[in-house]
């Protein structure tokens, strides 16, 4: 695996910071939000991701700086009215059996079942433990993601003789702008645009190296490239999951609880697609102490899905995905904080090992070189609110004129090229570049640094875990060389 990196900390002093926050509150507008004030909320106690507890914030207490008492008692009353507390689903259950029309802030999901004996439409709500509510043909043609990935919104019910219904629903939103995205970073330097990626994504940039913020980043290739598939393998402490929980409804995060292939593929016995189906990121987190229902199923259907961005389970049912696949595990390290086992994926559950499986990732990200979190780690700045940042860069996926230049520039070298690692290097370098430089204005020297570099090194370490486990990989070259075309 590559050597453990060691770099000085980003100077970033109290005054570029500050100077960081005006900036982007001038050029992104109600787009940007502070960052402080979402943990001092304790919205997310209440289940509540981030991308839902800052539209509240903003929609209720706006502003900037630490949350006054003032603003705290407006947020907790707001809060009792709207948001389901962990004991009040029978409390709201008897209101709505009494009669009362109940208004609050909760996640939908619409399910369609086509069977000889049920045809209909039901809206699930997780928070109220309510699987069954009616919802109207209206609501679903005029929001249709309730039905791919559901979404987050302040919805009105009521009770009638056959069950609870939708009244109406206004989702939580934010308006994207892609082009105003893209020129927006014009207006930054790259230090400030990888900043203010750090902060919108909950950190704080000053307590990372410079080679840690492009570790963390990588978090998000599978937000900007289709069908990024990746391993992260990580000591516990260092928030592998704390990203994909909070950056947006169109990443799903799986922790705990069976994993079968109806709920990854398809349900072959209701016609209801599963997570791949649904989602863009699918993360499985912990994926030792997840409990795989018929794993040769499973590493079967994920095999072929990873090769040709399609699913299907027996043959039955079939549909295009471009979701991306993420695992998540935790390793132990030695006394250098080094991994202990090697290769460093006996650490992933047996049916994983299976190198045909390894090949078809794309990356793996050495997680351990990133610090434990502590309670300095996270951002105290302006960023980008989580919904229009997580919005922002899945619609980068779309980008198919940064694709295309990787794809003419970047080419790998040697005696035996194998096919896959070339792919899967030109993936990275467009997804970095997409993160980084989505205006496409930039020099060979970073695009070498920043876009191609990356590449070559999380494709190397899933090579060389190949190369470890069968001699089938022997006969390729054993290090990745690329060479760069002229723009």
């Amino acid at each position: 695996m590559t050597a453990n990196i060691v770099t000085e900390n980003v100077p970033l002093t109290d005054e570029m910071a500050a100077a960081l926050d005006e900036k982007v509150l001038a050029v992104f507008g109600n787009m940007a939000i502070d960052k402080r004030r979402l943990p001092m909320s304790q919205l997310q106690k209440r289940g509540v991701p981030a991308y839902v507890g800052e539209w509240v914030l903003d929609s209720i207490v706006p502003g900037r700086g630490a949350l006054t008492a003032e603003e705290s008692d407006k947020l907790a009353r707001w809060v009792g009215r709207f948001i389901p507390g962990p004991g009040d689903n029978n409390l709201i259950k008897h209101r709505l059996l009494a009669g009362e029309v109940i208004k609050l802030l909760t996640n939908v999901q619409v399910e369609v079942v086509l069977s000889r004996k049920r045809q209909e439409r039901m809206a699930k709500l997780p928070l109220l433990g309510i699987g069954d509510a009616f919802v109207s043909d209206s609501l679903v043609e005029q929001f249709p993601d309730l039905l791919k990935h559901g979404m987050w919104g302040v919805v009105e019910l009521v009770n009638s003789p056959e069950g609870v219904s939708l009244a109406s629903f206004r989702p939580m939103q934010a308006s994207l702008n892609l082009k105003l995205f893209k020129d927006a970073r014009r207006q930054f330097s790259l230090d400030e645009w990888r900043n203010l990626m750090m902060i919108s994504m909950g950190y704080d940039p000053a307590a990372f190296t410079e080679e840690e913020h492009l570790l963390l980043l990588y978090r998000l290739l599978p937000l900007v490239q289709k069908n990024m598939h990746m391993l992260e393998l990580a000591p516990k402490g260092t928030g592998k999951s704390y990203i994909y929980e909070n950056i947006s409804p169109r990443v799903r995060l799986v922790s705990g609880g069976n994993v079968s292939p109806a709920v990854l593929f398809v349900n072959n016995a209701t016609d209801q697609w599963g997570l791949l189906a649904r989602f863009a990121v699918v993360v499985l987190d912990e994926v030792q102490t997840l409990r795989f229902d018929q794993p040769g199923e499973i590493i079967g259907g994920l095999k072929g899905f990873m090769a040709n961005n399609r699913l299907t389970r027996g043959g039955r049912n079939e549909t295009p995905s471009d979701a991306g696949l993420v695992m998540l595990a935790n390793i132990l390290l030695d006394s250098r904080q080094r991994p202990v086992l090697e290769p460093v994926v006996q650490e992933l559950p047996q049916f994983m090992q299976e190198t045909a499986f390894l090949d078809r990732l794309r990356a793996l990200i050495p997680g351990w070189q990133v610090r434990k979190l502590s309670g300095n780690s996270f951002a105290h700045g302006v960023g980008l609110k989580s919904d229009f940042f997580g919005d922002a860069l899945v619609a980068l996926r779309d980008d198919l004129d940064i694709d295309q230049l990787v794809s003419r520039r970047v080419r790998l070298v040697g005696n035996n090229i194998y096919k896959r690692n070339e792919d899967a290097v030109r993936m990275i370098a467009s997804g970095m570049m997409k993160l980084l430089f989505p205006h496409g204005e930039i020099t060979d020297e970073q695009f070498d640094f920043y876009c191609v570099r990356p590449g070559k090194m999380l494709r190397q370490n899933i090579w060389e875990q190949l190369q470890l486990l069968d001699g089938e990989y022997r006969q390729f070259d054993s290090q990745l060389r690329y060479e760069i075309e002229p723009a």
